[in-house]
């Protein structure tokens, strides 16, 4: 559920007419609803209130710095991936003791950062990492709290480049190998063992993976007590889907009606890590449509977003709905086409072969639940300043990054004298 919608026959954001955004902004520019984050944040929320549960919104699928700020006030942490995630968090005002750091590739100064931060825990993904973060809270005088992420071997049935819990994935420790890789951080006197973590991967739209990982992940729980290491938090991850297209994905009370019966008895928090599931429908990238081609066998609307923009449909063959702001357009005669942009590659679409009505050029269109993997993706690829966003609220428009110019293309380099 979403708040974009026709209104007097053009497409609103909650009470703005998404034109009025434009005018000020230009295109392309993405627009965020703040009804829309709110009740999704407080939905996953209230799904589980009665389970002890810490929510660490995925920041990786949206980091501008007013999201974030809106995640904190509605009482989120965050689960972050990089040491700029870190930054961009406590910027943000999220609290340390709600950050969980994840990611195969922490590197020592990251490590170093977030423990002074005093973060709530580290995600471990290897031996080694594990080695690396003792070492480095030993030369801090700390000691790190850590869950071992474990692999369950578990098929998420969802694209095999989002999938994260197969034995062939980078992620996490393999499940025969967890026992004695708990055993062994146990000992080291620089780390505290608390919690188990697993997440198998993202746009899942069925509820039994989430409990067939999870009940591998209790037998371990269970053999770790046994074995003298207590478990405080199991994080379960996120991966909860959307709709883009006909999908029919569970909502959050669906997974925690699942959870329930699984973690009602045991002494433990949960953490979770939704991402798309909170901003993905919250979000849509405006572009104007330049011109139109005919190909000798393909039909083309030239619009000014670009792979740059939104690379979801590149990179992973992804779905976005296409609507015209104007209602009426959606009422001509469709064609089949293919909707392209300006960048110099074959691989620059946001749709292919799509039956969409006729298209005009100057028509504004809307690519629809873009709130996820949407701007943190983008890249200045072709010299492409990145574009605003503006996050609409109580008939207002906030504008929570301006667009690039082209002195920020170049901000940061320099030519050589020997150049001059």
């Amino acid at each position: 559920m979403h708040d974009f919608h026709y209104r007097d026959g053009e497409l609103y954001c909650e009470q703005v007419p998404v034109s009025r955004i434009v005018k000020e902004l230009g295109t392309p520019c993405y627009v965020y609803s703040h009804a829309t984050l709110v009740r999704h944040i407080r939905a996953y929320d209230g799904a589980f209130r009665n389970i002890p549960h810490i929510i660490a919104f995925a920041m990786k699928a949206n980091s501008n710095l007013a999201i974030l700020r809106l995640m904190a006030k509605e009482g989120s942490g965050v689960d972050i991936v990089s040491g700029g995630e870190l930054f961009r968090a406590l910027k943000a005002g999220v609290p340390p003791s709600k950050i969980v750091f994840a990611g195969v590739g922490k590197n020592p100064d990251e490590i170093r950062d977030a423990l002074k931060a005093d973060i709530l825990m580290f995600n471990v993904e290897s031996p080694a990492e594990l080695q690396a973060i003792n070492d480095v809270a030993a030369s801090l005088g700390l000691k790190a709290r850590v869950a071992l992420r474990i692999n369950p071997d578990i098929d998420p049935k969802t694209h095999p480049y989002i999938s994260t819990g197969l034995k062939k994935s980078k992620f996490g420790i393999a499940a025969d190998r967890a026992l004695e890789e708990f055993k062994i951080a146990s000992t080291l006197r620089h780390i505290e063992v608390v919690g188990v973590h697993k997440h198998i991967g993202s746009q899942l739209t069925e509820v039994t993976p989430f409990v067939e990982a999870m009940k591998k992940i209790l037998k371990l729980v269970e053999a770790l007590k046994q074995d003298g290491i207590d478990i405080r938090y199991i994080n379960i991850g996120g991966g909860l889907g959307i709709t883009y297209a006909d999908e029919t994905p569970p909502q959050p009370q669906d997974l925690a009606d699942a959870m329930f019966p699984l973690v009602r008895d045991l002494k433990v928090t949960l953490v979770m890590e939704p991402g798309r599931v909170i901003v993905g429908n919250a979000g849509i990238l405006v572009t104007k449509a330049l011109y139109l081609k005919e190909g000798e066998s393909k039909r083309f609307v030239i619009v000014d977003a670009a792979m740059n923009d939104l690379i979801r449909p590149s990179l992973y063959g992804a779905y976005h709905e296409i609507r015209p702001l104007k209602e009426e357009a959606g009422h001509r005669p469709k064609h089949q086409v293919d909707v392209v942009g300006p960048v110099c590659e074959s691989g620059d679409f946001l749709a292919k072969d799509r039956p969409l009505p006729d298209v005009k050029p100057g028509e504004l269109l809307a690519v629809m639940s873009a709130g996820a993997y949407g701007f943190v993706m983008s890249s200045n690829y072709n010299s492409r300043p990145r574009v605003p966003e503006a996050l609409v609220k109580d008939g207002e428009v906030h504008v929570i990054r301006a667009r690039e110019t082209y002195e920020d293309l170049v901000r940061g380099e320099t030519i050589p004298a020997f150049l001059s």
